[in-house]
């Protein structure tokens, strides 16, 4: 009966956006820098994901920048990847400063990687409780969400599509901003540095983790070893699934968007503070992946913390819910930092 209700709930939260859009199925070779070709293209981002999974450290390697314009408490720098869209190539980040920092090089700095869709003003009520409780918080926005949206789009159909390439860019993207950020917080004299992402973002924060020795601590808040499996499944991405079907299964989406899952990964986030949240009730992160990933962090030994909220993905952001789920965040950020 709790789990009917919660569902219903959920369904009736999801249908109030009207604007999600079925776009057709594209391979998307151009942004990954392959060579058009009618030739068997799935061979072709089969070969290249392999090997950016293999070769992850040189995936996700972002080039220093010094270009960084910070005024008042919004930072700006160019993003390592440039595409198409120049409202896209430019990073903007909320800083929301710690209440009672320490001396440079002890404060704590935490980036926040909201959801995906979130609006300039999502998670913000998130970033000014860890500042209350003395942890400096950088609210990253996305690619293509608030002010790096082309003018083309209503909703931030770019990072998650069925473009199977352009996602992967997009995503790729996303994690080099969030290590640039870092940069400029290791430049301000900050070492203890955390990570916070929700739904796509907690996708986003888990890779910028596994590749960023200097992240001490991360919080994933909704959680799923494959980003293929939440498209193909979430009640959030029905379009996107309805766009992709016909032309890939889900065996080969997996396998095609495996450097952007957090499972080949889990490995490399040993041996530092990890907090797993998941929703007893949700339809957006089924619920079986999220207990797989968690099993998974067992069954490797490594070291975690879980809390599971008694609500589903979008009543997350309902009170009291929203309350429970930011008391397990910021906790475990200013204990762990």
């Amino acid at each position: 009966m709790i789990a009917r209700g919660f569902h219903v709930w959920e369904r009736r939260l999801a249908s109030v956006d009207t604007n999600r859009i079925v776009r057709p199925f594209e391979w998307g070779l151009d942004w990954l820098d392959l060579e058009r070709s009618s030739d068997d293209p799935g061979s072709r981002v089969s070969a290249w994901s392999r090997e950016a999974t293999d070769e992850s450290e040189r995936f996700f390697e972002t080039t220093p920048t010094a270009d960084y314009q910070r005024d008042g408490d919004v930072l700006r720098f160019p993003s390592t990847i440039t595409t198409p869209y120049g409202a896209n190539n430019t990073v903007t980040v909320r800083i929301f400063p710690a209440q009672s920092r320490g001396t440079a090089g002890t404060g704590k700095a935490v980036v926040v990687l909201p959801q995906w869709n979130s609006n300039a003003e999502g998670h913000v009520g998130l970033c000014r409780l860890l500042a209350r409780f003395g942890v400096t918080a950088l609210r990253l926005s996305l690619p293509y969400h608030d002010e790096r949206r082309p003018t083309e789009l209503e909703r931030a159909d770019y990072i998650v599509s069925s473009n199977v390439g352009r996602t992967l860019q997009a995503n790729r993207q996303a994690v080099l901003d969030a290590k640039r950020t870092i940069d400029w917080l290791a430049r301000e004299g900050y070492e203890r540095i955390g990570v916070l992402g929700t739904s796509l973002g907690s996708c986003l924060a888990m890779l910028t983790m596994a590749h960023d020795t200097r992240v001490r601590a991360g919080a994933f808040n909704h959680i799923s070893p494959y980003f293929a499996d939440v498209v193909w499944r979430g009640l959030s991405t029905r379009h996107v699934r309805s766009g992709i079907e016909g032309h890939l299964t889900l065996d080969e989406l997996r396998e095609y968007w495996m450097p952007i899952s957090p499972w080949p990964f889990i490995g490399r986030v040993r041996g530092r503070h990890v907090l797993l949240v998941y929703a007893r009730y949700d339809l957006t992160f089924p619920v079986d992946l999220s207990r797989h990933f968690i099993e998974e962090f067992a069954r490797q030994g490594i070291a975690h913390e879980t809390a599971r909220l008694p609500c589903g993905h979008y009543t997350t952001g309902k009170a009291p819910f929203k309350y429970l789920d930011g008391y397990y965040l910021t906790r475990f950020l200013v204990e762990r930092l």
